[in-house]
């Protein structure tokens, strides 16, 4: 079974996403050599990226008209929408999965293949957290704090236990954690 890794940047008091949709001036703080090496890196365990429609319809609209490693990347790699309401999706390498998240989550974890990964997608990652699908966080923790925003943890009907597998500060005083869900 593959599993289901989440990465984002998120700053100290807990946003994902600034205050409007989009709102990621934040990343920039962090972003450097280091964070573009780890995260060619890590692209090389995806073997499909996984998004909510939101996160989806941003992603494709950025990463399309860019250039370099990274874009390649992400244009490149196996991608899934999970989505009620998108009936295509136009991104190179991009499937829809219909219905409930969960069972088509379940069901893409159950696939052969390299890991699962969420990018962005907290709306969607709330209800894979709430369905036990979710293995391993990754965060970049931003030494900023924005004051409002979207949190990247929704509040839950349970405690939520993690256990810290490594952490790597970087130049920018930026820190990527890594939690194994289930601590």
């Amino acid at each position: 079974m593959r599993r289901l890794v989440v990465w984002n940047m998120m700053t100290l008091d807990g946003y994902f996403e600034g205050k409007s949709p989009w709102d990621l001036g934040f990343h920039e703080t962090v972003w450097g050599d280091e964070l573009e090496a780890f995260s060619l890196e890590q692209g090389k365990e995806i073997g499909t990226l996984l998004f909510g429609r939101r996160t989806y319809e941003g992603m494709a609209d950025y990463w399309r008209k860019e250039t370099g490693a990274i874009a390649d990347m992400m244009n490149s790699i196996d991608k899934a929408v999970a989505t009620r309401t998108l009936d295509t999706a136009t991104w190179n390498n991009t499937r829809l999965l219909k219905g409930e998240a969960a069972e088509a989550v379940r069901a893409l974890k159950a696939e052969e293949g390299k890991d699962v990964y969420v990018f962005g997608s907290a709306d969607l990652l709330n209800s894979l957290l709430k369905a036990g699908l979710v293995d391993e966080y990754r965060i970049c923790v931003v030494p900023v704090v924005l004051g409002g925003g979207n949190p990247l943890f929704k509040p839950q009907d349970r405690e939520v236990k993690m256990r810290l597998e490594s952490s790597r500060p970087l130049k920018t005083g930026g820190v990527v954690l890594t939690y194994a869900v289930g601590g």
